[in-house]
């Protein structure tokens, strides 16, 4: 759904009129609220807040298992290294990461 210059409303306006903002939102608008002319809250339906939820959890799930299957493929491939090994170079790159920044 687009959002028109109808729906970004300023926060006075909607502190005044938040019933009429509710209604139009529970039959399907969305709608910005602004302070000071910047976007800062959306209004949504709670369903659809659900949804989008639903789908970014659907979506975590899918780029954990590409992760999974790098890592077959990795382990098929031969590129393995030793757990405590890697965690160490790990963790040297990190420290090293750290200091760099604070230099």
């Amino acid at each position: 759904m687009a959002i028109s210059i109808n729906d970004i409303v300023a926060f006075s306006r909607a502190r005044t009129h938040l019933s009429d903002l509710v209604l139009e939102v529970e039959h399907g608008a969305e709608k910005i609220i602004t302070k000071n002319g910047e976007p800062v809250v959306a209004m949504i339906d709670a369903k659809r807040l659900d949804h989008y939820h639903q789908l970014e959890r659907a979506h975590i799930h899918l780029l954990l298992l590409g992760e999974a299957e790098k890592g077959w493929a990795d382990i098929e491939a031969g590129r393995t290294t030793n757990a405590r090994e890697g965690l160490a170079a790990l963790k040297a790159r990190r420290a090293q990461t750290l200091v760099n920044r604070g230099a």
